[in-house]
């Protein structure tokens, strides 16, 4: 074995591990009632009703699931769930996703002719990027699948390859409406940086294309309104054409966003994993960034301003390019291969959650084994009324609606199942919340409370108990 193919073996190793890993991660909090109904149970029980042939349209939501991103791509996972419908095949593909990325991280390493340990090095400082390990904590997002895809374009755009460039554009556009911006910004960058005409015009007329077909007739097609994102911008206007418009003509307002603390802490977070090969003149690869990068500033919703969620993924394939461009041609402020990984695993350990295994993924640890009793009596396709955390294991069926605030005086009648716990009652409720809804329910004849243990409560309709 020569030591190219030694190199290549051991970033296969690396893939591996990381897939363990984070699967591993992922299920644990998912068994311990941390993950939560957003994200994670809108995406699998959108995707479960596709796989049982029937209409997508998420009670959580509100909306079809198209509506939300306009994502194909659950279409596709959907066969998966026609094998066996379970939400750990969402959590093993976001694991493969992220964790492949690695390869071809290596392989651009490879191919800007940096040395074996060198580009070694690069896809740990990828893997171990902080909001990798974050956002594989946070639920399920198509745009994960993405990452490999980012870098496989690429290095098709550097290698010439048309079909696998194009393959990939359109594999990164059926997972999210928003990641148009990146695929026509890097276009952009294509035939202005790399003086790729014929590559950089396929992304950028994929991008803007996606972007109009997406924002103006499918998700308004589906949901019945415009981007739910846009209300993040509505300090500029109340529709994206005015949005846009006003990004021109208001500056003041632009800029008074722009220029905050927030703003400043978020970008020393972005870049401080990387910052080790982060050189200025070699900074135009980030034009593709500059979108996504732009309206998680301009925004005032604190999410777009983190490396726990999903909104700088995209950033992450450029970062990456500029760190081996400037390690190409030596340029990085650090250079040898263990004190990149040295720095990144520092950062990792500082910025990763590992921490909320041990703290706050056990805070409801103590009625963890009601909960999960009384969620072998929850009938099988019945429609539920529960909390968010308790919501993703509940999500194969029609209807799930959640025990949040504003649900008070919800009609109780059109549940089967009414599960609530009352010491950890989840997002945006609380026990007074639960005891509302517990008092009330108690007051209809046709509910009988079937189980309840550590005030976990579950209430059953008394129409569904022969099922």
């Amino acid at each position: 074995m020569n030591r190219n193919n030694f190199n290549c073996h051991s970033a296969t190793i690396i893939v591996i591990v990381s897939i363990l890993i984070l699967f591993t991660c992922s299920s644990v909090r998912h068994i311990l009632f941390q993950s939560t109904a957003y994200d994670l149970a809108i995406f699998d029980n959108g995707i479960y009703l596709i796989s049982q042939g029937k209409t997508p349209f998420v009670s959580l939501r509100g909306i079809h699931i198209l509506g939300d991103h306009a994502a194909f791509i659950l279409y596709v996972i959907a066969g998966l769930y026609k094998i066996h419908p379970s939400v750990y095949w969402l959590f093993g593909l976001q694991a493969i996703a992220l964790s492949l990325g690695v390869l071809p991280v290596w392989q651009l390493a490879r191919y800007a002719n940096l040395n074996e340990k060198s580009a070694i090095a690069v896809a740990v400082s990828y893997i171990l990027y902080p909001i990798i390990f974050n956002l594989n904590l946070f639920d399920f997002h198509p745009e994960t699948l993405t990452l490999p895809a980012f870098f496989w374009a690429l290095l098709s755009a550097k290698k010439n390859n048309i079909f696998t460039f194009v393959l990939a554009l359109i594999f990164i556009l059926s997972c999210r409406d928003a990641l148009s911006l990146t695929i026509a910004a890097m276009g952009v960058w294509l035939i202005l940086g790399e003086k790729n005409i014929k590559f950089g015009l396929i992304s950028l007329g994929l991008g803007i294309g996606w972007f109009i077909l997406a924002t103006k007739i499918i998700i308004p097609q589906f949901s019945g309104e415009q981007v739910a994102a846009v209300a993040r911008y509505d300090f500029l206007g109340v529709s994206l054409p005015e949005i846009i418009l006003n990004l021109f003509l208001k500056p003041q307002i632009v800029l008074s966003h722009l220029l905050t603390l927030d703003n400043l802490e978020y970008l020393l977070l972005l870049l401080c994993p990387l910052i080790w090969g982060l050189v200025p003149k070699h900074f135009f690869p980030l034009i593709s960034a500059f979108p996504i990068l732009f309206l998680n500033l301009l925004t005032e919703n604190k999410e777009q301003k983190d490396l726990l969620h999903q909104y700088s993924l995209p950033i992450l394939p450029f970062l990456i390019l500029v760190v081996i461009l400037s390690l190409s041609t030596g340029q990085g402020w650090i250079q040898k291969p263990k004190h990149i990984i040295v720095w990144s695993l520092v950062t990792f350990f500082a910025l990763a959650k590992v921490g909320y295994f041990t703290s706050r993924y056990l805070e409801s640890i103590d009625t963890w084994s009601a909960t999960r009793a009384a969620l072998t009596q929850v009938t099988k396709e019945g429609d539920i009324l529960t909390s968010a955390n308790i919501a993703p294991h509940v999500t194969h069926r029609a209807k799930v609606e959640l025990a949040i605030e504003g649900s008070q005086n919800i009609n109780l009648q059109q549940f089967d199942d009414i599960l609530l716990n009352k010491l950890h009652p989840g997002w945006n409720s609380s026990p007074e919340l639960i005891d509302t809804l517990v008092e009330r329910i108690k007051k209809i004849p046709e509910f009988e409370l079937t189980y309840k243990k550590k005030q976990v409560y579950l209430f059953k309709h008394i129409s569904s108990q022969s099922n």
